[in-house]
C-alpha cells in the first residue's frame, strides 16, 4: 500500500512558491542534518571575519553568502568554500559601494527589482514562520494516518518463473510439471534468466504493475501453489509461472515516509493560507486573456 501524498509535485505550488524555493532551507537543513558527534562548536554569528572600508562583515553575513551562493561553490573542495564565500562577499560589498557612489541605487528599474526581492524574501519569511514553523508532529502523523486510510488495499504475490526462448520449450516444461517434476529444479536447469538459475527462478514479492503486462496478468490470475498451464509470452521470451504465496501489501512504516508526509502538510497549509489571503485581497487584471490564463492556472492547483 504505497502512499501517494496527493498534490506532492512542487510544480503545483505555483511560480511564487517555486521562486522562494519553499523558503524552507534554514529550518529543513537543521532537521535533516543534525549535529554529528565531534562536529565543530557553533560560531558566534556576530564575530567579524573581515572589514571592508570600515564596515564589518560577520560570520552571519558569511553564512548567508555561503547559502545564497552554494551552487556556485558546489564543485569546490569543502575547505575552499569558506574562502570562496568570503571572497565573493567582499567582491559584492565593494561593487555595491561603487553602484551607490554612481547613483545606481536610485535607478527606477533597480528600485523595482529591489521591491520585488524584498517581497519575495517576506513571502519566504511567512512560509517559514507561519507555515513550516507551525507544523506539529501530530499534524504529520494525522496526514500519514489519513493516507493509509484512503489508500485501497493492494495484494502482492511471491512467484517463480522459468524463462525460455520458444513456446515449444515452455510447453515441454509444463508437461514435465504435469508429470510431477520439481519447479525449482527445472528452473535451475532451463531458465535463461541469469538471476533465476541458482534460486529456482525466484522473483520474490511484487505488486501489480511491477512486471511486464502479460506476465503481470497471468501471475495474478494464478492461485497459490499453481503454475501456468499455458506458456506466457512477453518481450523477454516465454514464461512458465508459479505462484508461491499471496498477501496484502503492508503500508510503509511512518518513519520511512514521515518527511513526505510533512511536505504534504506544508503544501496543504501553504495553499490554505494563499487561498485565504487572495480571497481577502482586491485583485484586478484588466487584460481579459491574461486574467483567463491566470484563473485557469489557479483552478488547477
Amino acid at each position: 500500500m504505497s502512499l501517494s501524498f496527493r498534490r506532492a509535485s512542487l510544480a503545483s505550488l505555483g511560480l511564487a512558491f517555486g521562486l522562494s524555493a519553499l523558503s524552507l532551507s534554514p529550518l529543513m537543513a537543521q532537521e535533516t542534518k543534525p549535529a554529528q558527534p565531534g562536529a565543530a562548536a557553533p560560531v558566534d554569528p556576530n564575530a567579524v571575519v573581515a572589514t571592508i572600508n570600515g564596515e564589518k562583515l560577520t560570520e552571519a553575513d558569511l553564512a548567508l553568502a555561503e547559502g545564497e551562493l552554494s551552487q556556485q561553490f558546489a564543485q569546490l573542495p569543502p575547505e575552499q568554500r569558506r574562502a570562496a564565500a568570503l571572497s565573493a562577499a567582499i567582491e559584492i560589498r565593494v561593487m555595491a559601494k561603487k553602484a551607490v557612489d554612481s547613483g545606481l541605487d536610485k535607478d527606477a528599474d533597480f528600485l523595482r527589482r529591489m521591491a520585488f526581492l524584498q517581497q519575495r524574501a517576506l513571502h519566504g519569511e511567512v512560509v517559514e514562520k507561519e507555515v513550516v514553523g507551525k507544523v506539529t508532529d501530530a499534524d504529520v502523523r494525522a496526514r500519514y494516518d489519513q493516507e493509509i486510510a484512503n489508500t485501497p488495499p493492494v495484494n502482492e504475490i511471491h512467484a517463480r518463473h522459468i524463462l525460455v526462448k520458444t513456446k515449444e520449450e515452455a510447453e515441454a516444461i509444463i508437461k514435465q510439471l504435469d508429470g510431477g517434476a520439481d519447479f525449482q529444479k527445472l528452473a535451475n536447469e532451463h531458465t535463461s534468466d541469469p538471476s533465476g538459475k541458482s534460486n529456482g527462478g525466484d522473483l520474490g514479492w511484487f505488486g501489480p504493475g511491477q512486471m511486464v503486462p502479460e506476465f503481470d496478468k497471468a501471475a495474478f490470475a494464478l492461485d497459490v501453489g499453481k503454475y501456468s498451464k499455458e506458456p506466457v509470452q512477453s518481450q523477454f521470451g516465454w514464461h512458465v509461472i508459479k505462484v508461491e504465496d499471496k498477501r496484502a501489501k503492508q503500508p510503509p512504516a511512518f518513519d520511512d515516509v514521515k518527511d513526505q508526509a510533512k511536505q504534504a502538510v506544508i503544501r496543504d497549509k501553504y495553499f490554505a493560507m494563499v487561498k485565504e489571503l487572495r480571497g481577502a485581497a482586491k485583485i484586478e487584471i484588466p487584460d481579459a486573456k491574461l486574467k483567463s490564463a491566470v484563473d485557469t492556472l489557479e483552478s488547477g492547483k
